[in-house]
């Protein structure tokens, strides 16, 4: 959804007076609301995996009275494009994906070594047919406000120190292969909290148990923050932050479009599809292993060896390059 903003910018650029309105699921809402370009949010009552034909049908028909003159779709699968076709919606645009010839009919065949950014594909369905995207490209720029942070912090009752402040972010919460070992965040949490900073600890519920790990290695020195906020919130407190360490994640990609100091640690994952997009320092850590990048959600060989062995001292060096 962060990369898609680069989709929503550049057609705001083409055509300021466009509305444009987002179809996506809920968790997505509070982080769309920093979206200054978007329209409106309208709720995908789907789950991943749902068919449920009847009901996109339902929900594309409802659409109808917008009378949208495009959508534009950032999934690849073939359910995804039910509801604007639902919606007669008369351009609709997105990359050839599963089975998706008679549901688009403005589709485009991706050339990953002509466009090999993730988020460059996405800004790309702006464009004609044959068109190269303008450089340089807008990138995903979130919006937050003084008035939201203080709300948020209000609401956890965080009272800012005025030490610099060190996010954690140790998901995703679906790939332990691309996760950096939570003994490895706490170490880096313990050098910096002897440096004099703060450390806070980002993530969903499903983070708490990194968390956990995380705390008990440190003796509960981290503000422990999963769980706890909506994206929209992450988004508020991430502003306030002074450098980022996460994995290759959703949170990387917030962090990077808030334009903070980013250092992101790739191990299954290729850095070159989907690297940091801040306009601030960054750095990107990976160590050479004959098997990755594997993009595998499970390490096949059972010892994630691209992640357990880039060491906190790296971590560290690239925390005082891009803050320095």
């Amino acid at each position: 959804m962060v990369m898609t903003h680069a989709l929503i910018r550049f057609l705001k650029k083409q055509d300021p007076n466009c509305i444009i309105d987002v179809f996506a699921i809920p968790v997505l809402q509070p982080l769309i609301k920093r979206m200054p370009e978007v329209n409106r949010y309208i709720v995908s009552p789907f789950k991943h995996g749902d068919v449920k034909l009847f009901e996109r049908f339902k929900v594309g028909r409802s659409l109808r009275v917008a009378k949208y003159t495009h959508a534009y779709f950032i999934p690849n699968s073939f359910k995804s494009a039910l509801v604007p076709l639902f919606a007669r919606i008369p351009r609709r645009v997105g990359w050839c994906g599963e089975l998706r010839y008679f549901v688009l009919n403005d589709i485009r065949i991706l050339d990953t070594k002509k466009i090999p950014l993730m988020v460059e594909r996405f800004a790309t369905l702006g464009c004609k047919q044959g068109e190269i995207l303008p450089k340089p490209m807008l990138l995903p720029e979130l919006l937050v406000s003084a008035e939201g942070r203080n709300l948020v912090l209000n609401r956890l009752n965080i009272s800012l120190s005025g030490k610099p402040i060190l996010a954690i972010c140790p998901g995703p919460e679906h790939r332990s292969a691309k996760r950096w070992p939570p003994t490895h965040f706490a170490d880096v949490a313990i050098a910096k909290k002897k440096e004099g900073w703060d450390v806070w600890i980002f993530g969903g519920p499903k983070e708490r148990e990194l968390a956990q790990i995380i705390q008990e290695r440190s003796n509960n020195i981290c503000l422990d923050l999963t769980g706890k906020t909506d994206l929209g919130e992450v988004a508020d407190l991430l502003s306030l932050v002074t450098v980022v360490i996460a994995n290759d994640s959703g949170l990387m990609h917030v962090a990077s479009a808030l334009n903070k100091p980013v250092v992101a640690i790739y191990g299954p994952t290729p850095s070159e599809v989907a690297p940091p997009l801040t306009k601030n320092k960054f750095k990107t850590l990976s160590i050479n292993l004959p098997c990755s990048p594997c993009a595998k959600t499970d390490c096949i060989l059972r010892h994630n060896k691209c992640m357990y062995d880039l060491r906190p001292e790296l971590v560290l060096q690239a925390i005082a390059e891009v803050c320095s």
